[in-house]
């Protein structure tokens, strides 16, 4: 395989020509082959090494294996170091090694793909990675594009091509792009061979929306924007083959600028733990310099009159070097304070931790069949200590699925299922569906669960059939019949998708269009009406409208859009009839709808002639045409009759609004960031309870210059200080003002607010002079909406909060475009949706649907921080009281780095009597079961302050330690000075002295660890009881007559530990010596219980109170909210497909033919509705003639 690109000198212009490889290399653009891995067999060995040695532990441990090395310093072997420090180097780069193959493999998988690339006048398959910039390629329906693009031709008319942008902004809905005119005929390769043009544009940037560039050719110059571009991750939709230039390949495609590089995360305890290996060296250093003195001192004053038969070493002369040797020898022997099996465990912990994850069943999909995922063991922790998430919408809180749920139709409300009784059924109450068999059309995976609408359809309500007319015509939605009846829309957008779905199941069946008719099949009657124009939706009109004829001669304009534009619009008449739906409307957007509202209106023959023709002028206006199109938009959409209003579900994945009502409660604040617009999102923050109506404000800032952001942002902050100082008392303003975290004043304000940036603005709030404005307005704000944000905006915004609130950041998303994101954040979430594996394969951790995350946090994240938290402060108290003994006894010893165990205790200390205890506990210990960590999420908080283990908890371990190693050698040392044995020689000596310090010393921690475990499991008991067993088993063992006999110049000292644990003395100084260590931690802990309890230990009691009792879950229901005065309008479409559609440049000819003949009318289940109706079924007060005409035999 081709090596990647290497890194470049900035271009200040990208030139291309067209089939001329020789002269586009001479600029050293980049290949079409990606990297995204590390590392690669050559430079693994040495980068993986340097990256290992960064952490200051490594270093620590191998320059002790040096220390080692050295025979005149070593009283310890060098093998007692190197075999634990290969052994985690090694785990690690196994590790580390394993993660870069999957990133490879992915490579490869994307580097590999075929594409078909223009040769010399004949179509070859190439690899992507063989694409060069310059060369034509063809792609096909539904291929990814290989890379960025200048459209030059496409299958459809007029050069147009559809494509879905999923991968680069999560937005599903088509969007159309068309190639220059000149180009558009260059449909066949021999005329693309001889296509020679050359294009002259911006340099590589991030910008998804933007494009400038000219192309050169005939002598001619033609501008091109971003509609004539094809983006890398775009998919082909609905457009057989379209040819393209490609302009930027690989890392410089705007999807690669985008991505964001890989980052190596490490979580904030590991950042603490080379902080405090770097204190602990400190002290090392102190104690050896402290013993070293004495020693010099010693030999200087005592230690010169033993010469005869204590000579020094050979090549020590002197006192002060005799101190300076024994300085290095101190610090070989007093190493264990950071023993490296401490960080073997550590990753063993994390390993267990990450395979719970993997095992959970409860974060299981069983539909996708797809677990839970840890793609990486080294950031489980800090899933307890989350304070901020960011997360995508769609895919992620949506399942990028529109139902239509509900529509008013003339003050009737249509929609709430009802049971038996006449009351709302709930959701697990609902009946079957409604039977839509009778018509052949009918879109058999459409479901609605009110059987009234289909009656109202039958009996021939005028009003209803007009609701359902209306959006049949009123639409840009293209439809494609494959095969006799099998209908097929391509919809610009899915909400509009689902209304014309709707109409279609109802018996108002959209059939095809051309661009001045629409045929329509009413009640299984074909009706063809003429469309006299289309106007336009817009993001500041927010609603479109269509003139239409019909077969009878009246034109009617038919419109839908925004409550807050349209209700404005309407006839004075309707004012009952708006009163009614305004409430319809409000009781929609309570439980999270999309609405829309529905309006006609009669035009005379005479005014519309007149309109038009000053719409034609208008449109042919080369100044102000825009301002006065709209004008003209808005005479004609006046005094409307309102027909009713549409309400569509966004469907939220399961679990979303309980999982982000109980994420809040745990003090996780959640930006959602999207790609998608205003209106969408802030509909998506309703359904999903970010937003309430009970909130004090949501700001929403829209400026597009700085001086309006900051503007925006300050009278926002102005709002939220008067605000609270004008509602909060004094008691509740300080206590919130007393919080240890809080960074700003704004934080502690009363009320709850939230903001709603777009991306234009965003862009403004995240300059280096705007960005803490804009943070801390946000950070005030309960929920942050950030919409239309590119995929870059995204990582920006996670970074900012990362520098400046030192809060452990989550970021969870489902596509491409949340790449970036999700590799800024310490912490990513890929979901495995619809939208590709590229989150996923970028992620820390996967799962197939949102509402797991609570879970992974309130469970998991929370366990795994409280598991190696209390680790961690046993593992330094175990050691320092180990450690702590070899100083003391250094003061009795001549300094003379004599150790007061042996040499196999002090090695098999951390390896065997001690590690697997810890090991249970760090794995398996939890202070509430998982229940109770679900129902209180408060339990959370301890993690998000970084109570349980920091700079304090480690001295009160330390100091622990130490207190026990002081009792642990002076207890046994004043009793030894005096005591006897049984047959009344001296018990005094140093191998019973040291049996008997190494078995309090065993014996103290393991009742140490039985305190400090909250959850006893056998493989508790089994480790715990089974270390002290093995202890006593190894101790005898080394003492037997047996290992003396094989070895008799290692184990000498036959029957000493049989003789010492054999004397009373000996068990009642270790008895002594246990209760002093561990009587004054019991009472503390019990006054600790009593007096100030915490959250967990509360929970805990409650627990054992009730654990007779059957276990009540609360369940949060969907409350509605009542007296909503918010639009619950959301519509994601976009300006200009009218405008295409009444030009006829993307039609076929076999559409534009359909309006030649006649297509069949469906009169089989015509038939059975009339008989059920009735004969003499009356229209009278039809809004619509076509209506009746359509009724009548």
């Amino acid at each position: 395989m081709e090596r990647c690109a290497a890194r470049r000198a900035p271009e200040e212009e990208r030139r291309v020509r067209a089939n001329a490889r020789d002269y586009n290399e001479k600029f050293q653009y980049a290949s079409n082959c990606i990297k995204t891995s590390k590392y690669n067999i050559i430079t693994f060995l040495p980068v993986n090494l340097f990256e290992q040695f960064q952490e200051v532990a490594n270093t620590y441990f191998l320059f002790l294996l040096i220390l080692q090395l050295i025979p005149q310093i070593s009283s310890l072997s060098w093998f007692t170091t190197i075999v634990p420090l290969v052994l985690v180097l090694t785990i690690t780069a196994v590790k580390d090694a394993t993660d870069d193959y999957f990133r490879h493999k992915s490579d490869n998988q994307v580097n590999n793909r075929q594409s078909q690339v223009l040769i010399s006048g004949v179509l070859r398959q190439e690899q992507w990675m063989n694409v060069r910039v310059g060369d034509i390629i063809k792609l096909e329906n539904n291929q990814f594009v290989a890379a960025d693009l200048l459209l030059l031709s496409s299958s459809e008319p007029h050069g147009l091509c559809y494509i879905e942008t999923a991968e680069l902004d999560g937005e599903t809905n088509m969007k159309v792009r068309q190639a220059i005119p000149v180009t558009s005929e260059l449909g066949d390769t021999s005329k693309l061979a001889r296509f020679d043009g050359e294009v002259i544009c911006e340099p590589p940037n991030n910008k998804l929306d933007k494009f400038g560039g000219t192309l050169y050719w005939k002598e001619s110059k033609y501008p091109l924007s971003n509609q004539n571009m094809l983006l890398r991750g775009c998919v082909l939709r609905n457009t057989e083959w379209c040819f393209g230039l490609v302009v930027f390949a690989g890392p410089d495609t705007k999807l690669m600028q985008n991505s964001g590089r890989t980052k190596f995360k490490r979580t904030s305890i590991d950042r603490l733990m080379n902080t405090l290996v770097l204190w602990i060296f400190g002290f090392l250093v102190c104690m050896g310099v402290i013993l070293a003195i004495g020693n010099a001192i010693w030999e200087h004053e005592v230690g010169v009159c033993f010469q005869i038969y204590l000579p020094w070493d050979e090549g020590v002369h002197s006192a002060f070097f005799s101190g300076f040797l024994s300085f290095w020898s101190y610090i070989i022997i007093l190493n264990t304070v950071v023993p490296i099996s401490l960080y073997v465990s550590v990753e063993v912990i994390r390993l267990g931790h990450s395979y719970f994850i993997n095992w959970d069943k409860k974060m299981y999909c069983a539909k996708r069949r797809t677990p839970a995922e840890a793609r990486t063991t080294t950031l489980n922790e800090e899933l307890g200590q989350v304070e901020y998430i960011f997360s995508d919408k769609t895919g992620t809180l949506t399942q990028n699925i529109m139902v239509f749920s509900k529509c008013s139709v003339n003050g009737h409300s249509y929609g709430d299922v009802q049971d038996v009784l006449g009351h709302k059924a709930e959701l697990g109450e609902r009946p079957e569906p409604v039977d839509f068999s009778f018509n052949p059309l009918a879109d058999p995976r459409f479901q609605f669960w009110d059987p009234s609408l289909l009656e109202a359809i039958k009996l021939g309500d005028p009003h209803v059939h007009e609701f359902f007319r209306l959006l049949s015509l009123c639409h840009t939605v293209m439809s494609e019949e494959k095969n006799e009846g099998e209908l097929y829309y391509k919809a610009q957008s899915p909400d509009e998708g689902a209304l014309v779905t709707a109409a279609r199941n109802f018996g108002f069946v959209f059939r095809s269009r051309t661009p001045k008719t629409i045929t329509v099949h009413e009640l299984g009657r074909a009706i063809t009406y003429q469309l006299l124009a289309i106007l336009d939706f817009n993001n500041i009109r927010k609603r479109m409208s269509v003139i239409v004829r019909s077969p009878e001669g009246k034109i009617r304009l038919y419109c839908k859009g925004a409550d807050t534009i349209l209700l404005e619009r309407l006839h004075p008449i309707n004012q009952d009839l708006t009163n009614v739906t305004t409430d319809h409307l409000n009781e929609y957007a309570g439980e999270g709808l999309r609405t829309l509202v529905l309006a006609y209106k009669d035009l005379e023959e005479s005014y519309y002639e007149e309109w038009s023709e000053r719409l034609h002028q208008a449109s042919s206006a080369h100044e102000a045409r825009e301002d006065r199109l709209a004008q003209l938009y808005d005479e004609v959409e006046h005094d409307m009759m309102l027909l009713g209003a549409t309400a569509i579900e966004d469907k939220l994945q399961q679990g979303v609004p309980e999982t982000i009502a109980i994420l809040t409660l745990a003090n996780i604040k959640i930006w959602v960031l999207t790609g998608d617009k205003q209106e969408t999102a802030v509909n998506i923050g309703y359904s999903c309870k970010m937003l309430t109506d009970d909130m004090t404000e949501v700001f929403v800032v829209t400026g597009h210059t700085v001086l309006e952001v900051r503007e925006e942002l300050r009278k926002a902050r102005e709002k939220m200080m008067d605000a609270s100082h004008s509602t909060s008392n004094g008691f509740s303003y300080q206590e919130k003002l007393s919080s240890s975290k809080l960074t700003s004043v704004l934080e502690a304000i009363a009320g709850e607010y939230a903001l709603v940036i777009n991306g234009h603005s965003l862009a403004h709030a995240l300059e280096a002079d705007m960005e803490v404005e804009f943070l801390e307005t946000a950070c005030a704000c309960k929920a942050v909406i950030c919409c239309r944000v590119t995929p870059l905006q995204k990582a920006q915004v996670v970074e900012l909060v990362k520098k400046y609130k030192k809060a452990v950041t989550l970021a969870i998303g489902d596509g491409a475009n949340d790449v970036s994101m999700i590799k800024t954040a310490h912490i990513g979430v890929g979901i495995s949706g619809q939208e590709g594996i590229q989150a996923v394969l970028a992620s820390d951790y996967s799962f197939s649907q949102f509402k797991f995350l609570q879970r992974l946090l309130l469970v998991h994240g929370r366990w795994s921080y409280l598991r190696m938290c209390k680790f961690l402060c046993y593992f330094f108290y175990k050691n320092f009281a180990f450690t702590m003994v070899h100083f003391w006894f250094g003061f009795f010893c001549g300094f003379s780095a004599q150790t007061v165990y042996d040499q196999y205790f002090i090695t098999l200390y951390n390896i065997v009597y001690t590690s697997l205890p810890v090991l249970a506990m760090g794995v398996f210990d939890q202070d509430v079961p998982e229940q109770r960590s679900m129902e209180y999420p408060k339990l959370y908080e301890p993690g998000q302050l970084n109570l349980l283990f920091n700079k304090r908890e480690f001295f009160i371990c330390i100091a622990q330690g130490i207190y026990t190693s002081v009792l642990m050698f002076f207890i046994p040392y004043g009793v030894f000075a005096d005591a006897t044995r049984d047959d009344g020689a001296q018990l005094a000596d140093y191998q019973s002295f040291a049996v008997t310090v190494a078995t309090s010393l065993v014996i103290v921690v393991s009742v140490q660890i039985g305190l400090d475990t909250g959850f006893w499991t056998a493989i508790n008991h089994f480790f715990i009881w089974g270390s002290l067993a093995a202890y006593f088993a190894i101790l005898f063992a080394m003492h037997s007559n047996g290992l003396f006999q094989m070895f008799p110049n290692q184990f000498r000292f036959v029957g000493n530990a049989q003789n010492t644990l054999a004397q009373p003395t000996v068990w009642l100084t270790i008895a002594l010596t246990t209760v002093v260590c561990i009587m004054p931690v019991v009472a503390f802990r019990f006054l600790k219980l009593d007096l100030k309890p915490e959250l967990s230990d509360t929970v805990r009691y409650t627990q054992l109170v009730r654990k007779k009792q059957k276990t009540q879950h609360r369940c949060m229901r969907r409350a509605g909210r009542v007296g909503s005065r918010r639009s619950g309008y959301a519509f994601s479409h976009q300006e200009g497909f009218g405008e295409l559609i009444m030009s006829g440049k993307n039609m076929r000819l076999s559409s534009l033919a359909l309006s030649s003949f006649t297509a069949r009318p469906s009169t089989g289940w015509i038939e059975t509705l009339r008989k059920k109706k009735g004969s003499d079924s009356s229209t009278a007060g039809s809004p619509s003639s076509a209506a009746s005409k359509t009724l009548k035999v």
